[in-house]
C-alpha cells in the first residue's frame, strides 16, 4: 500500500525537478500572456494594429539594451545604478567627436569608448578597493553626470546635422519599415543569450552570483569577471544613450533620467534575482516589454495619467509572486 504513494512522491519529485529550471520563465510568460490579452480585450482597436508594435519596437530598446547588460551584473550579484549618468557622458564623448571630425561614425565610438571607461571606473572600485556596487554606483551616477554637466556646461547640443550621414540611418533608420533600434535590441539580446549560456563569462557570472566562495575555491576569475560585466553595462549605455540621442536628434545632459526604474523594474519582472546567480535572457526581454507597453496601455484603456505607477507596482509584485510560488512549488 505504501508503494503508490511513494511512486506519485517521486514522480512529483522528478517533475519538479525538471520544470524549477524553468519556474522563471513561466512565471514571467504567464504574466506577460494575461497582460497582453488583458489590453487586447480592453483596447482592441489600438493593440490589434500595427503602430502601436512599431512605437513599442522604437522606445522599448532605450532600456531594454541597458536590462540586458544589467542581468548579467545583477545574476552575478552586484548591482549598477549608474547607468542613466553613462548615457549621458558617453554623450559627451559623441558630440565633441563629432564636431571635432564632422564624422558621426567617430563620434558613435567615442560613446562606446567612454561608456567602457565608465564600465571600468566603476569595476575598479567595486572590485579593487572593495566597495559595495550599491554604494560605488550611487557614487558615479552622481560623478559621471556632473562631470557631464561641467564638460558641455549645461547646454543641449542639436544633432540634427546628424541625419544627412549613413551611421544615423544605421543606428535610428528603418529596414522593411521597422525602426533599427528593435534590431539593436535583438542582436544586444542574442549577444547576452550567447555571453550567458554558452560563454565561459556566463558560467562564471552564474557561479560568483550563487556562491562567491565556491566560485574562488573553483579557480574562477571573480575580479576579472565583475570587472567585465561593468564594462558591458557602460557600453550598453552609452549604445542606448546614442540611439536615444540620434533619434530625438537632440542631446541634452539630463537625458537617461528616466530610464533607471523602467531597466531595473524589466530585470527583476523578469525573474531575475536581486542575491545573485538566477536569471535568463528570455525572462528580462519579456519584462522589458512589459513595462514598455504598462503605459501606453493604460492611455489606450482610457485611464489617466495617475495610473501607470500604481500598475507598475501591482505587475512588479504580482511577477515576482508568480516567481516566487512557482519556484517553492517546484524545488520543493
Amino acid at each position: 500500500m505504501s508503494a503508490v504513494p511513494r511512486t506519485v512522491a517521486s514522480r512529483r519529485d522528478s517533475i519538479g525537478s525538471r520544470l524549477s529550471p524553468w519556474a522563471s520563465q513561466i512565471g514571467i510568460v504567464t504574466a506577460f500572456v494575461l497582460l497582453w490579452l488583458a489590453f487586447v480585450i480592453l483596447a482592441p482597436r489600438t493593440f490589434l494594429d500595427a503602430p502601436i508594435y512599431l512605437s513599442f519596437a522604437q522606445t522599448t530598446p532605450y532600456f531594454a539594451i541597458i536590462a540586458m547588460a544589467l542581468t548579467m551584473v545583477i545574476v552575478a550579484g552586484d548591482i549598477d545604478l549608474s547607468f542613466p549618468a553613462t548615457m549621458s557622458l558617453g554623450m559627451v564623448g559623441f558630440v565633441f567627436a563629432w564636431q571635432a571630425t564632422g564624422v558621426v561614425a567617430l563620434g558613435v565610438l567615442a560613446a562606446l569608448g567612454v561608456g567602457i571607461l565608465c564600465g571600468l571606473f566603476n569595476g575598479f572600485f567595486v572590485t579593487v578597493v572593495g566597495i559595495p556596487a550599491l554604494v560605488v554606483t550611487i557614487g558615479t551616477q552622481f560623478l559621471f553626470r556632473g562631470v557631464a554637466l561641467v564638460l558641455v556646461g549645461g547646454r543641449q547640443y542639436p544633432l540634427v546635422q546628424t541625419q544627412d550621414s549613413i551611421a544615423y540611418e544605421v543606428m535610428v533608420g528603418r529596414m522593411f519599415g521597422i525602426p533599427m533600434e528593435f534590431f539593436w535590441f535583438l542582436l544586444v539580446t542574442v549577444g547576452t543569450w550567447i555571453l550567458l549560456n554558452r560563454h565561459r563569462l556566463g558560467q562564471n557570472a552564474y557561479v560568483t552570483g550563487d556562491n562567491a566562495q565556491a566560485a574562488a575555491l573553483m579557480g574562477i576569475p571573480i575580479r576579472r569577471t565583475r570587472i567585465v560585466l561593468f564594462v558591458l553595462v557602460g557600453l550598453a549605455a552609452a549604445l542606448a544613450g546614442v540611439l536615444n540621442s540620434l533619434q530625438v536628434v537632440n542631446y541634452y545632459p539630463s537625458m537617461g533620467d528616466g530610464y533607471l526604474l523602467p531597466a531595473l523594474a524589466a530585470v527583476f519582472v523578469g525573474g531575475t534575482s536581486v542575491f545573485g546567480g538566477r536569471g535568463t535572457v528570455l525572462g528580462t526581454a519579456l519584462g522589458a516589454f512589459m513595462i514598455g507597453g504598462i503605459q501606453a496601455g493604460l492611455v489606450a484603456v482610457g485611464l489617466s495619467d495617475y495610473y501607470p505607477s500604481l500598475v507598475y507596482g501591482a505587475v512588479i509584485l504580482i511577477s515576482v509572486s508568480i516567481h516566487a510560488v512557482l519556484r517553492r512549488r517546484f524545488e520543493y
